[in-house]
């Protein structure tokens, strides 16, 4: 088969296509014949070298597909051959065929393309973890989100004003603003030419947010405490800006905060199972009946990985990047 090959990683440059044997598949798991491939941050971090993967994992890139199941291993009960699902990797996403633990496949939601279901895992996924279990959003609360019209941006605005909440986020352009809102969002602050803690506070009329999303971290992590009301919750999903920064925590106290985080990609097979179980639930039905859907910025041919890669390292993009694999 073909994949896409980083070799000892680097810029995006490194990215070629490669020929190696189909990957096998083992006992609990199953093996797709993939179509689509979404590109992810944490493909751009892999590739350079800063996330490597578990040593259980597929060594290649790619952490989400969909495509049709191609075989099944012994155990799998669900899944037959032919049928048209998409899944959450351990790795590997970017071939012609790749493995997936049963219990992070998912069918393909009704309604929606090929191309739509490949943009689905990751973003929902992780969104769901953080914004809904972490974040324990409620309905009439209100959540700020930064990066609003990234993969996980867009994604966690929709589920966010699904959930009934208030919904206000960070982007840099006016083009992005108006995205933002077009995906749901009650407001959209320009970072670049605006104070969102000022704005924050405007917003809400001094209350602040009961949750934030964050992935910039940096600067951010001392402004984003003092955006949220009393009993907030901030929760981490990763750090555009450096992890290691000195912080007024007196706010923590104060307000009684909360402050948590998580990454997807190390936790266990049975947990990635329970929250496929709760979108397949709760935000599958949303996606069939369109009051979810994902935004397609730009589709890339699996030979061009490289250009999808340089387009998320731009941050130009508004949604999901992806790649068209079969």
């Amino acid at each position: 088969m073909k994949y896409i090959d980083h070799g000892s990683g680097g810029s995006a440059d490194v990215l070629a296509i490669a020929e190696g044997e189909m990957p096998e598949v083992g006992a609990g798991e199953v093996l797709i014949k993939v179509a689509f491939a979404g590109v992810n941050r944490p493909d751009v971090l892999q590739r350079s070298g800063r996330y490597p993967p578990p040593a259980d994992a597929s060594p290649h890139l790619g952490l989400e597909v969909s495509g049709e199941i191609f075989a099944v291993g012994q155990g799998v009960g669900e899944w037959v051959r032919g049928v048209p699902v998409c899944a959450l990797t351990n790795g590997g996403g970017y071939a012609q065929f790749v493995t997936a633990p049963a219990g992070q496949v998912l069918p393909v939601p009704d309604g929606l393309s090929m191309l739509q279901a490949a943009a689905l895992p990751e973003t929902y996924f992780t969104v769901w973890a953080n914004l809904i279990e972490r974040g324990r959003l409620a309905k009439g609360e209100t959540v700020l989100i930064h990066g609003g019209t990234s993969g996980i941006g867009i994604t966690a605005i929709q589920m966010a004003k699904a959930w009934g909440a208030r919904v206000f986020c960070t982007v840099g352009s006016a083009e992005k603003a108006a995205a933002a809102r077009d995906a749901g969002a009650d407001a959209a602050i320009n970072y670049r030419n605006q104070d969102f803690v000022l704005e924050m506070s405007k917003l809400t009329e001094g209350r602040g947010a009961d949750v934030i999303l964050d992935m910039v971290g940096g600067s951010y992590i001392e402004r984003n405490l003092r955006c949220l009301g009393l009993e907030g919750r901030l929760v981490q999903i990763a750090f555009l800006q450096p992890s290691r920064v000195e912080v007024d925590w007196m706010p923590l106290m104060l307000k009684r905060l909360t402050f948590t985080g998580s990454t997807l990609r190390a936790r266990p097979a049975s947990e990635k199972a329970r929250i496929a179980a709760e979108l397949r639930a709760n935000i599958w039905p949303l996606l069939a009946d369109g009051r979810l859907l994902p935004v397609i910025h730009q589709v890339f041919p699996l030979a061009d990985a490289g250009g999808a890669h340089r387009l998320m390292e731009s941050s130009e993009h508004i949604g999901k990047i992806m790649l068209k694999v079969g």
